[in-house]
C-alpha cells in the first residue's frame, strides 16, 4: 500500500521539483548576477595584485599573471611598514568595539529596562546623534583634542567612534531590552539579585547573541573609517590602514600593482575577521529571528 502511494505520488524530492516556477528560476539568476558582481572586484584586485608591472601593460586587469609576482605586496609592506598600521588599526577597532558594546548595554539597560523619564526622546536624540555627518564633529572635535593634549594620539579617534557606535547600540538594544521578558526580571530581584547583578548576570548572557553582532559590525565599520582617523591621526606612526593606503596612492609613482596589493592587504584582516565570527553573526541572527 505504502509503496504504491509512494509510486503515485512520488517521493518528496520529485514534488520540490515539480514545484519550481520560471519565477524561482529567475529570482535564482538574479541572485547568481548579484553574487559576481560582487565578487568580480575581489577577483580583479586578487590577480593584478600578484602581477609584475609588465604584465600588466600587456594584458591588462583582466588577464591572468604569467608568474606570481610579490613585488607589488613587497613595495606597499615597506613603504608604508603594513605592521604598525595593521596594529592601529586592529587596536583601535577592538578597543572600539568592545568598549562601544558596553556603554551601549548600560545605556539601553536604562532606558529599555529601567524606564528612565522621557525614554522616548532619549531614543530619538540617540538617533539624530547616529545621523550627523562625519564632517559637522571634525571642527568641534579637533578643538576639544588640542586642548586636552590628545590630537594626534590613537585615543583621540577611539573615544570619537566610541561614542559614534555607542549611539546606534543603544538606539537598537533599547528596543531590544524593551521587550525583555518581565518575568525573568521579576525572579531575580526574588533571588535578591540588584540591578548591577541583574544586568550582568542575567541581562547580558541571553542576549549574548545580539551582543555578539553588535561587536562584529562595530569592529568591521571602525576598521574602514576614513575621515577622522585621517584628520586626527596625522603622524606616520599612528596612521590606519585605510589611511596609509590612500596616502599611499598619491606618492610620487604609483603602480596598477601595487595599488591592488595595497587594497587586497587592507581587505584580507576584515575578511579573515569576518569569516571568524561568522558563527556569531548567524547564531545572532536566528537568536532573534527565534525571539
Amino acid at each position: 500500500m505504502s509503496a504504491t502511494t509512494a509510486i503515485i505520488t512520488g517521493s518528496p524530492a520529485r514534488r520540490n521539483r515539480k514545484r519550481r516556477t520560471i519565477g524561482d528560476w529567475v529570482i535564482l539568476g538574479v541572485v547568481v548576477l548579484a553574487a559576481a558582481a560582487v565578487v568580480f572586484p575581489f577577483f580583479v584586485i586578487l590577480i593584478n595584485a600578484f602581477k609584475s608591472p609588465a604584465d600588466y601593460a600587456s594584458g591588462g586587469p583582466l588577464q591572468l599573471p604569467s608568474a606570481i609576482h610579490l613585488d607589488g605586496v613587497a613595495a606597499f609592506w615597506e613603504r608604508v611598514n603594513f605592521p604598525q598600521k595593521l596594529w592601529n588599526s586592529f587596536f583601535i577597532s577592538g578597543v572600539v568595539a568592545v568598549l562601544a558594546v558596553i556603554v551601549s548595554v548600560m545605556n539601553a539597560y536604562a532606558i529599555g529596562i529601567g524606564r528612565v523619564r522621557g525614554r522616548i526622546p532619549l531614543i530619538l536624540v540617540f538617533l539624530l546623534a547616529n545621523m550627523l555627518p562625519q564632517e559637522v564633529l571634525l571642527y568641534p572635535l579637533y578643538t576639544m583634542f588640542r586642548a586636552i593634549g590628545l590630537y594626534d594620539n590613537l585615543w583621540s579617534v577611539i573615544i570619537t567612534f566610541v561614542v559614534i557606535q555607542s549611539a546606534f547600540g543603544t538606539y537598537l538594544l533599547a528596543s531590544v531590552f524593551g521587550t525583555f521578558p518581565k518575568e525573568i526580571i521579576e525572579a531575580a530581584a526574588l533571588d535578591g539579585a540588584g540591578r548591577w547583578r541583574t544586568l550582568w548576570q542575567v541581562i547580558v548572557p541571553v542576549s549574548r547573541p545580539t551582543l555578539g553582532v553588535l561587536m562584529v559590525f562595530f569592529f568591521i565599520w571602525t576598521w574602514n573609517e576614513f575621515l577622522i582617523p585621517l584628520t586626527f591621526l596625522i603622524s606616520n606612526a599612528n596612521q590606519t590602514v585605510p589611511v596609509a593606503i590612500s596616502v599611499l596612492q598619491g606618492d610620487r609613482l604609483m603602480d596598477v600593482t601595487t595599488t591592488s596589493a595595497s587594497a587586497l592587504l587592507g581587505l584580507l584582516p576584515t575578511l579573515i575577521f569576518f569569516l571568524i565570527f561568522q558563527r556569531t553573526l548567524s547564531r545572532g541572527i536566528t537568536a532573534g529571528a527565534v525571539k
